[in-house]
């Protein structure tokens, strides 16, 4: 089964107008590698990417027909979205230990999510609606 590793920190919501400090950022880098270098090892890796911090994203939202662009994230947080893995394990709980290495639970939070997989009949047998409410 495929999962997402969605790591939220402090700095991706609110990022410091001062650049970061080579050594840290150096460091922090080097741990990302050898957590992506043990996920390819471990045959788990499939994908994963850093994102922008939130200032630099659009929100789109749809309201009577039609659509609306907001700067920024579409709500205030105290953490942002600040990358992602997508990873292949067997169950949720390999996919948690494997979560649990990943270097951003250091700085905030990492949320395991399923992917939802189309094509299986799960989606197929359910509306969107029923699927998001």
């Amino acid at each position: 089964m495929r999962y997402a590793i969605l790591i939220y920190d402090t700095e991706t919501a609110n990022p410091s107008p001062e650049p970061p400090d080579p050594t840290v950022q150096g460091e922090v880098m080097g741990a990302y590698n050898g957590y992506t270098q043990m996920l390819r090892d471990r045959g788990a890796y499939l994908a994963g990417e850093a994102l922008q911090p939130n200032p630099t994203a659009t929100t789109l939202r749809q309201k009577d027909g039609q659509t609306i662009t907001t700067d920024g994230p579409f709500a205030e947080t105290k953490e942002g979205l600040g990358g992602f893995y997508m990873i292949e394990a067997p169950d949720l709980d390999v996919a948690l230990e494997l979560a649990a290495q990943c270097p951003g639970i250091r700085y905030g939070a990492i949320e395991v999510r399923p992917i939802w997989e189309t094509g299986t009949g799960v989606a197929e047998d359910q509306s969107v609606g029923a699927a998001a409410g």
